[in-house]
This record gives C-alpha cells, sequence and structure tokens, in this order.
C-alpha cells in the first residue's frame, strides 16, 4: 500500500506555485542538471524520474525546507552528500519529510553535515551554549509542518503563524484549505460579491477563517 509520503499529488508547475518557487528551480531540485559545464545529481530525488514525473508528497515537503533557501544559490553537490547520509541512516528516501532528524537526532544531523562539508548557512543544526538548536532555516520550516508521529502530514503555506490555511493531502486533493474548506472557493465567493459573514456562516467557518484564506489568496494572485 502507497504510503502519503510517496503518494503522487502535484504536476512539477503546481508544486512550483503552491510553494513560491519558480518551476525551473523546482525541477532542478527534483532533477538535477548541468551549470556551468558541469553535471548535478538531484537533491531531493534519489535518481531523476523525468521532467514530467509528478510530485510526491515527500518530495513536496523537502522542496519545502529548500524553500528556505531560496534567496541563496542552493549547494546541490554538498546538500546531496548530506540528505544521503541521512537516508543511508534512516533507510528512507526522504528523511527531511521526517521529524526525527529536527527533533531528537540533532547529533546525528551535526555529523551528517560535517561529513558532507556542508556550510554553515545551509546547516539544519548549530552548536549554541553547548546545545544543538535548529538554525533559523530550519525551524522556520519545522513549524511550518503539522506532524503526526514522525511523519509530515501537512504544511502551512503562510509565514504567519497564526495562519490556519493548510496545504494537507488529505483534504482537497492537498489544495490550500482552512478547515477543510477550499481557499480558493472561498476567494471566489467572497470575490464575488457575497460578505463575509454569509460565506463564513454557509462553510461553518468563522469570519477571522475567512480573512485568513482571503489574504492567503490575495498574495498568491499577487506574486
Amino acid at each position: 500500500m502507497t504510503s502519503v509520503l510517496d503518494r503522487e499529488m502535484y504536476s512539477e508547475a503546481e508544486a512550483a506555485r503552491l510553494l513560491g518557487v519558480s518551476q525551473n528551480t523546482l525541477n532542478y531540485w527534483l532533477e538535477g542538471g548541468e551549470r556551468r559545464g558541469r553535471a548535478y545529481q538531484p537533491v531531493i530525488r534519489v535518481e531523476p524520474r523525468g521532467h514530467r514525473a509528478p510530485v510526491t508528497w515527500a518530495e513536496f515537503i523537502e522542496a519545502g525546507l529548500l524553500r528556505e533557501y531560496r534567496q541563496r544559490s542552493v549547494p546541490m553537490a554538498e546538500l546531496r552528500a548530506f540528505i544521503e547520509i541521512l537516508r543511508e541512516r534512516y533507510g528512507i528516501p526522504y528523511p527531511l519529510a521526517d521529524a526525527r532528524p529536527f527533533v531528537n537526532e540533532r547529533q546525528l544531523v551535526i555529523e551528517a553535515q560535517d561529513r558532507a562539508d556542508l556550510a554553515a548557512e545551509f546547516c539544519l543544526v548549530a552548536i549554541v551554549r553547548n546545545q544543538p538548536l535548529l538554525t533559523p532555516p530550519a525551524e522556520a520550516f519545522f513549524e511550518r509542518v503539522t506532524w503526526e508521529g514522525s511523519s509530515a502530514a501537512a504544511w502551512r503555506p503562510a509565514e504567519d503563524r497564526q495562519s490556519p490555511v493548510l496545504i494537507d493531502p488529505d483534504q482537497r486533493f492537498g489544495r490550500p484549505s482552512v478547515r477543510g474548506i477550499s481557499t480558493e472557493a472561498i476567494w471566489e465567493h467572497v470575490d464575488g460579491g457575497e460578505d463575509e459573514h454569509e460565506v463564513a456562516d454557509d462553510y461553518g467557518l468563522s469570519v477571522g477563517d475567512v480573512r485568513w484564506a482571503m489574504s492567503y489568496e490575495t498574495g498568491r494572485r499577487a506574486s
């Protein structure tokens, strides 16, 4: 039986849109490619699967971590080496869609970072006052994910921690929703002239939920 992490959820273009990165960037993370005459293997996938291969939930989640570094040039070789070490340790293809490296096995992450010669600005864990702590990008990613056990169950696309908008593979086919209601459907009703309070009543939501959905959809359409 296919686990939720292995479930094919999105086209590459749709995954890139939901993540807020360019499709070329996402394709490079998923498939690798050639830069300045040098060939690079994928960071996320074990092996390239082809430009039109669907994006699985685990691949989407791991891309969510790389997204935190999107303002910088992600070091393909070092990050791939780092993830390979974690793959070997956990025996799973997508170790960064698992909570363990972020929660109770941070020393292992530090060792993997050192073995991969990962630059400090791309590390997930740093030693602060003799304690292994998540770096700001890793912390931001970890807080965006809803974890069930050690598996990523949902991802919050908005930066604001208060936002109820979630991307959940078991809700609305993995499209953004608020308490199971599509944010796009909410936006269409309000944008069509319906009152926020009426939309909230119709869907069993609070007015605040409706406004969060509108804020998310308005921002997405403006980007």
